[in-house]
């Protein structure tokens, strides 16, 4: 109380219940200092050792060891800089690092430099876009990338918004399709409506069936497509299905094709379906978020061939291309204003119409957020960076590694293919030598089905690589191995197959 009075008397300082309101209560140089130390150890440990192989994907530890390495309880008083440095050098030691070129567990892997870079801008800035006023330089940026992203799609002109991921950018688009659909459900709700109903294939992502949830449609009323052997929408059947829907007395409204499926890296027939949906007047969405990237590629583009012809499109630059999670667009070809027509809610101390600029800018009213990230910023930096040549190179490099893999594959004792791949998506079977023998039948397939979970246990508490695996169809247990990262080498990919055998030789 007594530094108290004599700093009231120094300062001619105002006090307000207690509380000392003249300058700044935080300490500026010792953040600053703070952030210099943290930003070395995150160059040291994370940057410097991406393309590094001789280090652990990941440091495996039990949830339950991990909790007392990390101390992870908040108490009453903060603990100096040098507790929370160490507590940073924790965190990135016993996190999985998919900047390594051996983590090849999911859709998405690698460092960009440049969009690294850019998050950094942008977790330093703390903008959030949805006005002009508020956030000018990544609202023009996110329109710039998305005007180049509706060019690659093949459209004349278009809309968009970027989302918290492909899952959300898909609610928005069946949201989008049912809004054109009957746009009186903005304001008198689902009471009204007759018994909707869309269609994807059985290959689609689990996204739509949650957004059928959220949304109110219902999930038996997603009518799922039967696919062909390599994991493809069959046309006819969805003409089938369209048929019957309307017998029943239901409302079509909405077909999903997927172009680069999760598990195959199939891509759905976009000019068949395309057909269908003009013949039945249904919104045609394209979930292009794995493989929408192939479109920078002069060579891998035909994948997509008819992707013109959808009325909306998802595409994720955050995983071939890595730019950094997330990265998510929902690209729309209505130029008339619909996003915003079908999201607009007219914040009055928001979206003011009086402003002193061009409020056509404030495009925040075509999201259903508030707050929402720069997320085009980072693709924008590294697209500047690199050019539409580096970006095609990337996408060329990953379909050519895999290639690559799969003709191994085919070389080595064990080793059996699911299917030939179209995309980065690599799917099969290692039999350990002691099941070579055994007769195709139940036991084999039961026996077969138990390797891939040891294997993967091995290879994550040893920390050499990172590789998926999953049942899927009637098939059991099978390794799912995605090329995407530009550090990956063919002998990253001799690696793997050398450490599966390795790891597997005794099961």
């Amino acid at each position: 109380s007594v530094c108290k009075q004599e700093m009231l008397q120094k300062k001619n300082a105002v006090l307000v219940d207690g509380v000392i309101l003249n300058g700044p209560i935080m300490d500026s140089k010792a953040g600053e200092k703070f952030v210099e130390e943290a930003c070395k150890i995150i160059m040291e440990e994370v940057v410097q050792k991406a393309d590094d192989v001789t280090e652990k994907v990941c440091e495996w530890q039990a949830p339950e060891t991990l909790k007392q390495i990390l101390d992870l309880e908040m108490r009453d008083t903060g603990e100096c800089h040098q507790k929370i440095l160490q507590l940073c050098r924790d965190v990135i030691k016993y996190s999985v690092k998919t900047n390594h070129p051996r983590f090849f567990n999911q859709l998405y892997a690698g460092i960009d430099y440049y969009s690294l870079v850019a998050r950094f801008i942008t977790e330093a800035l703390n903008p959030s876009v949805y006005t002009y006023e508020v956030s000018p330089v990544f609202l023009l940026v996110e329109e710039a990338v998305i005007k180049k992203m509706i060019e690659f799609i093949g459209w004349e002109e278009g809309d968009g918004i970027f989302n918290p991921g492909g899952s959300v950018s898909n609610m928005y688009a069946m949201n989008l399709a049912r809004y054109r659909f009957c746009p009186e459900i903005k304001e008198k709700g689902l009471s009204g409506l007759p018994r909707l109903v869309l269609f994807a294939s059985e290959e689609c992502h689990y996204s739509m069936k949650k957004a059928a949830s959220f949304l109110g449609i219902g999930t038996e009323n997603v009518y799922f497509i039967k696919t062909d052997e390599r994991g493809k929408m069959i046309p006819e059947e969805l003409e089938k299905q369209v048929q019957r829907a309307r017998k029943e007395g239901s409302a079509p409204f909405l077909v999903c094709a997927t172009a680069g499926t999760t598990v195959l890296g199939a891509f759905d027939p976009l000019d068949k379906i395309a057909d269908i949906c003009e013949k039945h007047g249904l919104w045609l969405h394209v979930d292009a978020s794995w493989g929408g990237s192939a479109l920078v590629s002069r060579k891998h583009r035909r994948l997509l061939h008819g992707i013109h012809r959808a009325d909306s499109v998802a595409w994720n630059p955050h995983k071939m291309l890595l730019a950094g999670i997330q990265c998510c667009a929902l690209l729309v070809k209505d130029n008339s204003g619909l996003l915003k027509k079908c999201y607009s809610a007219e914040a009055a101390y928001l979206f003011q119409q009086d402003k002193f600029y061009d409020v056509s800018y404030d495009t925040g009213d075509k999201s259903i957020q508030c707050s929402r990230r720069p997320d085009a910023f980072k693709f924008w930096l590294m697209w500047k960076a690199l050019g539409t040549t580096g970006l095609e190179e990337r996408v060329n490099r990953a379909l050519a590694l895999a290639r690559y893999l799969v003709e191994e594959i085919k070389k080595r004792v064990g080793f059996q293919l699911l299917l030939e791949p179209e995309y980065a998506n690599i799917c099969f079977w290692y039999i350990p030598p002691s099941l070579r023998k055994m007769e195709d039948g139940p036991e084999f397939w039961q026996k077969l089905h138990q390797v891939a979970p040891v294997v993967k246990e091995r290879m994550m508490k040893k920390g050499s690589m990172m590789l998926g695996y999953q049942p899927h169809r009637g098939k059991v247990n099978f390794f799912r191995q995605v090329v995407i990262s530009p550090q990956v080498s063919r002998e990253d990919m001799d690696f793997l197959l050398d450490e599966i055998e390795l790891l597997a030789k005794d099961l």
